[in-house]
């Protein structure tokens, strides 16, 4: 129960600081990205929980931004293009897969997954009293 409850937690707050970022930056954005962003806070947060802090915060951010591009067009497809809520498209955008993914968005997601990871890593800290988060930022 105390797990579900740390997961539940942070799930929350990463969707909430993705939405508040999307209305910072955007101007709008919608409540299914409170989901997709909690879901790819949960995920970038996983990383050095399951590989260690030996791993540099830039190759965490790869992957995080691997795995963000791969759950942003999961949603998209089903949030955009099957149930049709046009939340985002990146048609416009250069090498974009169905509009719903594209390469100078997934880049971006290597620097926002670096500060989701240290974010993740210091509520772990400060809330649930986990190990004080240590880095290095490349090999």
């Amino acid at each position: 129960m105390k797990s579900f409850i740390k997961m539940f937690a942070l799930f929350v707050i990463g969707g909430l600081i993705y939405f508040v970022l999307e209305m910072l930056f955007r101007g709008r954005s919608h409540w299914t990205m409170v989901v997709v962003g909690g879901v790819c806070f949960l995920i970038c947060g996983a990383i050095n929980e399951i590989f260690d802090y030996d791993m540099s915060l830039l190759k965490q951010g790869m992957i995080c931004a691997a795995l963000v591009t791969g759950v942003e067009l999961i949603a998209g497809i089903i949030i955009n293009l099957w149930m049709g809520l046009n939340v985002w498209d990146y048609s416009n955008m250069p090498l974009n897969l169905f509009g719903q993914i594209c390469l100078p968005f997934s880049l971006l997601w290597v620097g926002l997954g670096i500060v989701a990871v240290i974010v993740d890593d210091y509520l772990r800290y400060w809330l649930f009293g986990e190990e004080k988060p240590h880095y290095k930022l490349i090999p």
